[in-house]
This record gives C-alpha cells, sequence and structure tokens, in this order.
C-alpha cells in the first residue's frame, strides 16, 4: 500500500499529520491510525530513523518511512502519532525526536500517544499535570514524570490524546479524527 507524500498535501483536502515508526513499533498501533486518517481525508506521513527505511513490527508487519525523523519540522503537520511497542524507548533517547515532541506541544498541535508511545511524551518532558493513559506498564513512569493517571480507552487534556493498549483504536483514532476537526 503506497503512502501518501507530504509533497501531494493539498490544504482544501485534508492535514497533514505525521506518524513515527522505528523497529519494533506495536503494528496495530501505526497502521491502524494511518489508515483512519487516509480514510477521513488526512495525509498521514511515516517518518522513522532513515527516509525509505524499512522496520519491522513487533508482530512481523513492515512500515517504510516516508522521511528521516532528523528532516521532519514539526511547523508542516497539524500533529503527531507516537505508536507503542518497544520502539518507543529507542526513540526516547534521539535528542532530536524529543524537540519535534516539544515543538508539537508548544505550538498547541495534536500530540497523540497510544500504549508505550508516552514514553516519548514523559521524556519530553511534557506530561507533568495533564490527564494521561497508556500501558499499565508505564504508568509508574508516568506518574512518576507528574501526570495525572486515568485508566480510560481514550484521554484527552487539551491537545493531548493518550490511549492504553490496540483493543483502544477506536477510541483513541475518534478523539484524533475529533481533535483534527
Amino acid at each position: 500500500m503506497a503512502h501518501c507524500p507530504a509533497a501531494a498535501f493539498n490544504p482544501g483536502m485534508g492535514q497533514s499529520i505525521l506518524l513515527l515508526t522505528g523497529e519494533l513499533y506495536e503494528d496495530l498501533e501505526l497502521h491502524y491510525p494511518r489508515l483512519r486518517l487516509r480514510e477521513a481525508g488526512h495525509w498521514p506521513v511515516v517518518a522513522g530513523p532513515a527516509a525509505g527505511g524499512v522496520y519491522r513490527g513487533k508482530h512481523g508487519y513492515p512500515s517504510t518511512a516516508d522521511r528521516a525523523l532528523h528532516d521532519v519540522d514539526a511547523a508542516a503537520f497539524a500533529g503527531i502519532v507516537l505508536p507503542g511497542g518497544w520502539m518507543p524507548d529507542a526513540l526516547r533517547r534521539d535528542l532530536r525526536v524529543l524537540e519535534l515532541v516539544r515543538a508539537f506541544d508548544r505550538a498547541g498541535k495534536v500530540v497523540a500517544s497510544i500504549c508505550h508511545g508516552g514514553w516519548i511524551c514523559i521524556s519530553a518532558g511534557i506530561v507533568r499535570g495533564r490527564r494521561y493513559t497508556g500501558s499499565l506498564g508505564i504508568r509508574d513512569d508516568l506518574q512518576n514524570a507528574g501526570a495525572v493517571w486515568v485508566d480510560a480507552p481514550a484521554v484527552v487534556d487539551g491537545h493531548h490524546i493518550s490511549a492504553r493498549k490496540p483493543d483502544d483504536l477506536p477510541e483513541f483514532c475518534a478523539a484524533l479524527l475529533a481533535a483534527l476537526g
């Protein structure tokens, strides 16, 4: 399935949304939102460590990066989606990724994380005082970073959207699409 390149973005047709990928991302948490965004008329752009790189999901499904993470600018996108899996643990160690996520937050753009994707938000320092959810495995991490833990399928706090696990993808994507208008 071909990705919609950002160069083809038509402002009258939807908004460009950045999704992150990398080795051992949670397969459904990347592809389900990407497809829902396309279905709603938006332009999902997948960014990974290398443009054109192919990354293996936890369950073996590949994703191809349209862009390199270090070549994207938050100003070109309406929001960012941070899938879970083990990928967030690697990406949160990259200072450029953290600055990119902080730029989305500072601009008041959508920051959407699911499952372990919240690790990136924690490391970026943008969860303090916000209502958040995520995998039960990062509940303590969120609370220790100052977030207010909520055990719900999807939590919206301003321009932040979070969800717990793949089973919550319908609620997560409904909240994401509502936030994008």
